[in-house]
């Protein structure tokens, strides 16, 4: 078993990091660049201490060549941030209920369920606020099924997303009715409610992997905020094409607020709502 002190012994040179940073980006899309190096090197050395690898070789080769993915998972759930909050950005929430819900179900002709996706999840903040602000603000929810769908690509965040149990800081925004209603304090941390858990489905998906992709259709809404800002311009425009895919004809997406659709694909049509700029697919699209 190596020592705090062997850890130290073991370095990540120039080529290295650039060999795994464009390893990682074949895998996820996602990008490092060169001032997350410290981020990137302590990972990867926990990592092969961990795994009892030599040296960042023979680490790589575990990598590269596992045939479970066990490891590439692993790593990918440290790599990956996943700093979030309950109402984050509330003026989205208070968007899909005051407009684009309102549009959607005007123009639908049966009464499919209303599907929404978030990704990615994170440790569920997001999908769960969706679902509070849906039965709490949203008229329509007595008339519509609404399905609700989080993904990630770390199984690590999602097992905790399906538990639902949060820190303080993390529902410090929620209201204190609501917090009554769908928290149960235990301890210094607060378990949301079986209803709440049970209205949203929690998969795994890698942005990257169109095998991992192509089943999510048919989608109203997508929330992906804060995501995008990890990618390049490249795998951004891929996963536009990827979201447009996925949504109906006149469905929306939702971005970070330092995020803009309008920088990284044309397939997409700017609303400016009164709570929030959004992005529309043609509804001529197909």
């Amino acid at each position: 078993m190596k020592t705090d002190m062997a850890m130290t012994k073991i370095a990540i040179n120039d080529d290295d990091f650039q060999k795994f940073r464009e390893f990682f980006y074949r895998k996820t899309g996602i990008s490092f660049d060169s001032n997350k190096r410290y981020f990137v090197d302590k990972r990867l050395v926990e990592r092969i201490v961990a795994t009892d690898s030599d040296n960042f070789r023979g680490y790589f080769s575990l990598l590269r060549f596992q045939a479970s993915g066990e490891e590439l998972q692993h790593l990918t759930n440290l790599m990956t941030v996943n700093e979030t909050y309950f109402l984050r950005e509330e003026y989205q929430f208070k968007c899909l209920v005051d407009s684009i819900l309102p549009d959607i179900i005007k123009r639908k002709t049966d009464k499919s369920p209303i599907r929404i996706w978030c990704i990615p999840s994170s440790s569920g903040e997001e999908p769960y606020t969706v679902a509070m602000y849906l039965l709490e603000r949203w008229a329509g929810i007595s008339k519509w099924d609404v399905e609700i769908i989080s993904s990630d690509i770390d199984t690590g965040i999602l097992r905790k997303a399906s538990v639902g149990r949060y820190s303080a800081r993390s529902v410090q925004h929620v209201p204190a009715p609501w917090l009554a209603k769908y928290f149960t304090r235990v301890g210094d941390e607060y378990q949301i409610c079986e209803d709440l858990r049970q209205a949203v489905d929690f998969t795994r998906v890698n942005l990257a992997v169109l095998a991992d992709t192509r089943p999510y259709r048919d989608f109203d809404v997508i929330f992906c905020r804060n995501l995008l800002i990890y990618f390049d311009d490249v795998s951004r425009k891929a996963a536009a094409e990827t979201f447009y895919d996925a949504l109906n004809p006149g469905g929306y997406i939702c971005l970070g607020h330092s995020e803009s659709m309008s920088r990284i694909s044309s397939l997409y049509q700017v609303r400016k709502f009164p709570e929030a700029i959004v992005y529309q697919k043609s509804l001529e699209a197909r």
